[in-house]
């Protein structure tokens, strides 16, 4: 074989169950008529999936043929795709190079409708109709913002599925074809965030890669740096800084709950021999990450001078993998002045620390913006956590339901924070509240619930029941069972999970198991025969969860990828 002569291997295979492959009966399916399959690759799943290089740093083309019976759509991350109706068969092919995690496939009973002139919702029929109705018209405003952004948007279509709750992550940015968890759905303003940090990822993290899992922060740092640019000229600066306040509070609690000499608060981040890289995956690859990549930007005086560097960027490196080194040569090449300043070495502030120092980011983006909408849910927090008590007058004349969503989920974090609560207080805040908030949507229900686990408040448990026997999904169950379980609920919690544990995927059945577990004898035996080995973000969350002792949200980890 001479040197650099193209030559081609064929590996004959087959897959037996693994971690990126999720097969669902029809019960666990909205429609409960047809079984579902999704995969999920990131971050070193679709080894499990097919031979591969599993590794971002390497980035290939692809193509693909699937066989399916008759009712069954098939959908891939790919470019192109056609169907021969009697043979059954899909065939599907990525033109553009992309890392193996980025391989994506779902089959199930999915039907589509067109929102745009180049995007698509797909899902069950029952719940189409609502996905049209939230997406019709909007997702091409933010294709259109971001291209005016970053440059043009290079997969061609930009389509959008829906996922039954056993989904194990809210979202991911496979090329062509995002995946996105269907509870999310009753949630317009995370839903928004969701889907526009995935089309950021069709900039950073799917155009221009990080190399290694050690610097996941280089498409996840950078890509929700683009959401909130994107949201800023969509929705404006208010908006976008009180999502970024919820989340920088995300992420102290985090930071308070680890310790800041934590090694897993460095943006790089050593990945030992044999440990899954999506253990390394929390909030300080997002909002660390973020606030890194915002403090780029302000060095330059003006964030469109910054948004003019990263269209240059994506230019220099797209379909290729980075380290940090090359984003920040390109920086101070692309800024002479900036170089010749010294910004890299500014003390205090150096380049190095940034990336290889523990704890909170060394500087945080001025919110003042957003005070519109932040400062009254400060001065609502205020006067119910002032002693004495005696402004429940003012207090409880606040309509929660004229609030945008992030307003209130803000406002219950941080009476969460404050938990346990006196009596007078949650009594009067349930007073107050309860009735408004069963009415909203899952992000703040969820919140109050775990306010009353969290404080034992017996009166309102009835609606904790009530919530569980309705939720299937990772995100809205497993926070309230570690409270549950923490607290003095535990065998309230072991009622409700088998009462309902048949309406679980068996891999969220496991994890809850574990749960219970904790502090008590082995649980009597259930039938897991089905469970296949946890996901990455399955394992991630039950390790944040078993070194916090469940004091951590899960919710705060579980983000959109």
């Amino acid at each position: 074989l001479q040197p650099h002569q193209p030559f081609q291997i064929i590996v004959r295979y087959t897959t037996a169950d693994g971690p990126a492959i999720w097969w669902l009966d029809p019960e666990l399916t909205y429609g409960n008529a047809k079984p579902f399959v999704f995969t999920q690759g990131h971050s070193v799943c679709n080894r499990s999936f097919f031979p591969c290089f599993d590794t971002p740093a390497v980035k290939c083309t692809y193509s693909a043929t699937v066989k399916a019976p008759a009712g069954i759509q098939v959908l891939m991350s790919a470019t192109q795709s056609s169907y021969l109706e009697e043979e059954g068969v899909y065939q599907f092919y990525m033109e553009y190079p992309v890392p193996a995690y980025l391989v994506a496939l779902v089959a199930g009973d999915l039907i589509h409708a067109d929102i745009g002139p180049r995007s698509r919702v797909w899902a069950e029929p029952c719940l189409l109709p609502t996905a049209i109705s939230k997406l019709s018209g909007i997702v091409e405003r933010w294709l259109t913002a971001a291209e005016s952004l970053y440059g043009p948007y290079i997969w061609g279509r930009y389509d959008i599925v829906f996922l039954p709750p056993s989904f194990p992550i809210v979202a991911m940015e496979n090329p062509c074809l995002t995946f996105i968890i269907s509870s999310i759905l009753e949630s317009d303003e995370f839903l928004i965030i969701d889907v526009i940090h995935e089309v950021a990822h069709s900039w950073f993290g799917n155009a221009v890669t990080n190399a290694t899992w050690e610097e996941m922060w280089l498409s996840e740092g950078l890509a929700t740096y683009a959401q909130r640019r994107i949201t800023t000229e969509t929705y404006g600066a208010a908006f976008t800084c009180l999502e970024t306040a919820f989340r920088l509070d995300a992420l102290h609690r985090q930071m308070k709950l680890l310790g800041e000499d934590n090694p897993v608060s460095k943006l790089q981040v050593k990945l030992e021999p044999g440990v899954n890289p999506s253990n390394l995956m929390n909030l300080f690859t997002y909002e660390k990450g973020y606030c890194f990549v915002y403090y780029l930007s302000q060095l330059c005086g003006d964030p469109r001078h910054f948004d003019s560097f990263l269209r240059a960027y994506i230019e220099k490196y797209k379909f290729t993998s980075v380290v940090a080194q090359d984003l920040l040569d390109s920086f101070l090449n692309f800024f002479p002045e900036l170089k010749e300043q010294c910004v890299e070495s500014k003390a205090g502030l150096e380049f190095e620390r940034w990336l290889n120092a523990t704890g909170p980011p060394l500087a945080e983006p001025d919110l003042s913006q957003g005070s519109s909408l932040t400062r009254p849910v400060e001065t609502l927090f205020k006067l119910w956590t002032t002693e004495p008590l005696d402004s429940v007058a003012a207090a409880s004349s606040v309509d929660l339901t004229k609030w945008r969503t992030f307003q209130t989920v803000l406002f219950l974090d941080r009476l969460l924070d404050g938990s346990p609560l006196p009596h007078e207080v949650i009594k009067k805040l349930s007073e107050c509240y309860s009735s408004q908030l069963d009415s909203m949507n899952a992000e703040i229900r969820i919140r109050w619930l775990q306010i009353v686990v969290r404080n034992d408040y017996y009166p309102d448990l009835y609606k904790v029941r009530r919530f569980l026997e309705n939720q299937m999904s990772r995100m809205y169950t497993i926070p309230l069972y570690e409270d549950l379980c923490t607290g003095t609920l535990k065998s309230f919690a072991l009622e409700i999970f088998y009462q309902t544990q048949n309406q679980l995927h068996p891999n969220l059945r496991k994890t809850i198991q574990q749960i219970l577990s904790q502090g008590l004898n082995p649980l009597p035996a259930i039938d897991t025969t089905a469970v296949t080995t946890d996901t990455p973000a399955m394992v991630l969350e039950d390790k944040v969860s078993e070194a916090t002792n469940g004091a951590i949200s899960l919710r705060d980890v579980n983000v959109s990828a």
